[in-house]
């Protein structure tokens, strides 16, 4: 029931909705679920992301980008909380005057020692989103067939990118011209926790069809087929591997995430861990395996606000939940033999900004254990008495032979298409799997970690992987997986 409502100009005359909402007869905060009933925003911020249009950083510039990306995500998230918190009257224009800032000297350092990257200056206008709108453009239903959605050809992307230059023009206008927002989207926002996530956010797995029975959920088979696997043990992180650092994406940066980092395997990986660093560090990992593997932290939902970066400073507050299993497995491809990953190779799957980015890189999937053949890409799912909630993170499984990573940290890798063919020019590696099971309380309890203004939907979910097997070790797996075989 709607008891009250503020609302807050924003820069260019946009009118941001706040919604105070209590549910009939119970005006208690309920933390266990994680659905306060108190103040929550019917917007949030939206902004092109520059990492994502970056195509050649040189080594010299590497620390001034990861600087500039870290400093871009650190100004949307202090504009948020101000849009949040209802103070000041302008909150897009002195956003885009200082995310203008920042890209410029990302472009000066990136012109030291290549092409000037121009088109990122044109990247500085944000404009706002309704909370309930979903995705964004190319948005992905929750329960569609996941052979529309694991796998992103190399067109479609490309496609995208052709587009991407108008969309960005069309956003700065925006900024400057958004308007306010209907009584509908007024009384539409959330009304779980300020920050999500939404009530609307969850799912009972019960009421989702089977929709996984195709790569990579269904593996390889046929005459062609790789059909081994690999599997490595790197347990669950008992020993407390945790940080808000993001080694692939920001460099050289603290808390270049902005939020918290669950890892298993290589003991030594932070933002400050080169492949040096990597390459003679301990494992968890019981084969000799020194590679990295990091997500997001899942948490519960009981308001345990810990003061540090990653965490409540950065708007994610509850309990770091354990995962109960952790599964990395390698498996081949359904056309042919794989080829072995490089050493030190760099792979992010899905997009911690894919509620404002749209789900053009998408690649989260939630679901039970005992329901596995049904998977969520934008739901939290709702799991019954003695099920554990699965999060599936099946990586990018061809590789242009080349490059170990790449400016935006894709364009290196890609995935194969419905029937398992790389595009021309790449080649298929055995695909990494990473699956993680949870004990979560009962009910709408635990989110993951999320930039403050991606409001914790399931959809940003994703995952990394920094390659530091031995070489010994990685033809070891090559062989099993191309000989049919299951090792560890």
């Amino acid at each position: 029931m709607l008891i009250g409502g503020t609302a807050l100009l924003l820069g260019g005359g946009g009118l941001a909705a706040y919604a105070t909402t209590a549910l009939a007869g119970n005006n208690t905060p309920d933390t266990m679920s994680g659905h306060q009933q108190h103040t929550a925003s019917a917007i949030t911020i939206s902004c092109p992301d520059v990492g994502e249009r970056l195509r050649t950083v040189p080594r010299s510039a590497q620390l001034s980008v990861s600087k500039g990306l870290s400093s871009l995500d650190k100004q949307v998230h202090d504009a948020y909380h101000k849009m949040m918190g209802g103070s000041g009257a302008d909150v897009l224009n002195p956003l885009k005057a200082q995310r203008q800032k920042t890209i410029k000297m990302m472009v000066s350092a990136i012109a030291k020692n290549t092409k000037r990257p121009s088109y990122l200056l044109k990247m500085s206008g944000c404009t706002t989103k309704p909370v309930d709108e979903g995705a964004g453009a190319g948005g992905s239903d929750s329960t569609k067939s996941v052979q529309d959605g694991w796998y992103q050809g190399q067109n479609q992307t490309q496609g995208a990118d052709q587009n991407q230059d108008q969309n960005q023009q069309d956003q700065n206008q925006q900024g400057q011209d958004q308007q306010g927002q209907d009584q509908q989207g007024q009384q539409g926002g959330q009304q779980g926790q300020a920050g999500g996530p939404s009530p609307d956010d969850f799912v009972d797995i019960n009421n989702v069809q089977p929709n996984a029975d195709a790569p990579p959920f269904a593996a390889p088979q046929g005459g062609n087929a790789s059909t081994g696997t690999f599997t490595t043990e790197c347990g669950r992180n008992e020993d407390g591997h945790f940080n808000s650092d993001n080694v692939i994406v920001t460099p050289g940066v603290s808390n270049g995430a902005h939020h918290t980092h669950d890892y298993v395997g290589n003991k030594a990986t932070d933002a400050f861990a080169n492949d040096n660093k990597l390459a003679a560090s301990d494992t968890t990992c019981d084969n000799g395996d020194q590679s990295t593997h990091y997500w997001p932290v899942l948490r519960k939902l009981d308001g345990n606000a810990e003061q540090k970066p990653g965490a409540a400073q950065d708007a994610n507050v509850g309990t770091t939940l354990t995962p109960a299993t952790v599964t990395l497995t390698f498996r081949g491809s359904q056309v042919g033999q794989v080829e072995a990953m490089p050493r030190f190779m760099k792979i992010i799957t899905g997009d911690a900004k894919a509620f404002t980015n749209g789900t053009k890189n998408a690649n989260a999937s939630w679901s039970c254990t005992g329901f596995e053949d049904r998977q969520l890409k934008d739901k939290y799912p709702l799991c019954p008495q003695g099920s554990q909630v699965v999060r599936t993170f099946a990586f990018q499984n061809c590789w242009n032979g080349q490059d170990i990573d790449s400016g935006n940290h894709r364009d290196h890798v890609t995935f194969s298409d419905q029937n398992g063919a790389c595009p021309q020019g790449f080649k298929a590696i055995p695909q990494l799997v990473q699956r993680i099971t949870y004990d979560v309380p009962q009910g709408q309890s635990f989110a993951v970690d999320s930039f403050p203004e991606q409001l914790h939907k399931p959809v940003t979910d994703h995952g990394d992987f920094i390659n530091v097997m031995p070489d010994q070790l990685m033809s070891k797996a090559v062989d099993c997986i191309n000989g049919g075989r299951n090792c560890t």
